[in-house]
C-alpha cells in the first residue's frame, strides 16, 4: 500500500480520496483540534483508527502532510494541477499532524509499533540510600510512551533485556535463514559500536567508584 512509486498507485490513492474529501477534512480538524490540546494519546489512536478503516484515503493524507515533491508531481501528471495543489494545502493547513501521521503511516508499512522519536534523562542522588538515581521518558513524537525512575543497576537491567532480546531475533533471523537489509545491518554496526564506548566509559566509571571508599565524600 506505501508503495507509491508504482505507476498508478498515486492516482487510485488520491480518487479515493477526492470521494472523502469532505469527511476527511472534518476530520482532519478534530485531529488538529485534539493535537492543539495535548491529547497525544487519543490523537494516535485516533489516526490509527482512521488507517485502518480508510488506508487509501489515509496514504493520501499521510504522504501529503510530508510535503513529498515526488508524491506531489506524481499526482500532478495522472490526475491534473488541482488535485495535487488540493494536496499541497493539506500540509499548509495542518502541520502539527506531518509527524503524527508519519509515524503511524510507518507503523502501518513497516509493522512497527511506537517508534521511538526523543530519550529525555534526569539524574539526581539519593543520598539516604548512597545511590544516584537516573530518570528518563521515552516518546514518540509528542506521545510520552513511558516514564521510569531507577538506580542505575535497575536502569542497565532494563538495557540487558533489550539487548537480549535483540540477540533472540537476530539468532532466530540465522537459524531461519532470513537475510538483513543493508541499512538495517550498518546501522546495527553502529548501534554496537556506540554501546561498546559507552560500555567502556561505564567500566572505568565502575573501576573509580571501587577505588572510593563508600561514604567518603
Amino acid at each position: 500500500m506505501d508503495n507509491v512509486d508504482s505507476q498508478e498507485m498515486p492516482g487510485a490513492l488520491v480518487e479515493e480520496y477526492l470521494q472523502r474529501e469532505r469527511g476527511t477534512l472534518s476530520l482532519l480538524d478534530e485531529l488538529e483540534r485534539l493535537s492543539i490540546e495535548g491529547n497525544n494519546k487519543k490523537l494516535r489512536d485516533r489516526i490509527r483508527t482512521f488507517a485502518e478503516h480508510n488506508q487509501e484515503v489515509f496514504f493520501t493524507v499521510a504522504l501529503s502532510l510530508t510535503g513529498s515533491k515526488h508524491f506531489f508531481g506524481d499526482v500532478e501528471s495522472q490526475l491534473g494541477v488541482g488535485p495535487a495543489d488540493k494536496l499541497r494545502e493539506l500540509a499548509e493547513t495542518y502541520p502539527t499532524l506531518a509527524e503524527p501521521f508519519s509515524l503511524v503511516r510507518m507503523e502501518v508499512s513497516n509493522e512497527r509499533r511506537n517508534p521511538i522519536t526523543g530519550f529525555d534523562v534526569t539524574t539526581s542522588y539519593h543520598s539516604e540510600e548512597e545511590v544516584p538515581i537516573v530518570g528518563y521518558t521515552a516518546f514518540s513524537g509528542n506521545l510520552e510512551l513511558y516514564d521510569h525512575r531507577g538506580s542505575p543497576q535497575e536502569v542497565l537491567q532494563t538495557a540487558t533485556y533489550l539487548v537480549q532480546a535483540t540477540n533472540d531475533s537476530l539468532e532466530a533471523s540465522l537459524q531461519e535463514d532470513h537475510s538483513v537489509n543493508t541499512d538495517e545491518l550498518s546501522e546495527l554496526i553502529d548501534r554496537h559500536e556506540t554501546l561498546e564506548s559507552e560500555l567502556n566509559a561505564l567500566r572505568d566509571h565502575i573501576d573509580a567508584l571501587r577505588r572510593k571508599p563508600v561514604g567518603d565524600e
